[in-house]
């Protein structure tokens, strides 16, 4: 995984933090597919993800339009459904990105 490469803000972030539950049950399989389907949504513009007994994704989005759509997206629906199979707790934020800088 490497830095999502974005545009000059104003864009938005949704920040997913969560604890695992003990097991697979289908999570990496089900992740990876999450991934590859929010890469093809309209404003879907990267993505960022780390695990080390807690987890943080981070997707950046064009709009607060399109992280609707893609909350409301029948596939990710069916995978929020599963939530309470891998997660022993999670919050999701939804943030506008302002300012950006790096190298």
């Amino acid at each position: 995984m490497t830095i999502a490469t974005t545009p000059q803000p104003p864009y938005y972030a949704v920040i997913f933090t969560s604890l695992r539950q003990d097991g697979d049950h289908g999570y990496a399989e089900m992740a990876q597919r999450m991934i590859d389907l929010a890469r093809e949504q309209p404003g879907f513009l990267g993505v960022e993800s780390v695990r080390d007994g807690l987890g943080i994704t981070v997707s950046y989005w064009a709009s607060p339009e399109a992280i609707r759509a893609w909350k409301e997206n029948g596939f990710h629906r069916e995978a929020q459904t599963r939530a309470a199979d891998w997660y022993a707790a999670f919050r999701v934020r939804v943030c506008k990105v302002e300012r950006e800088y790096g190298f």
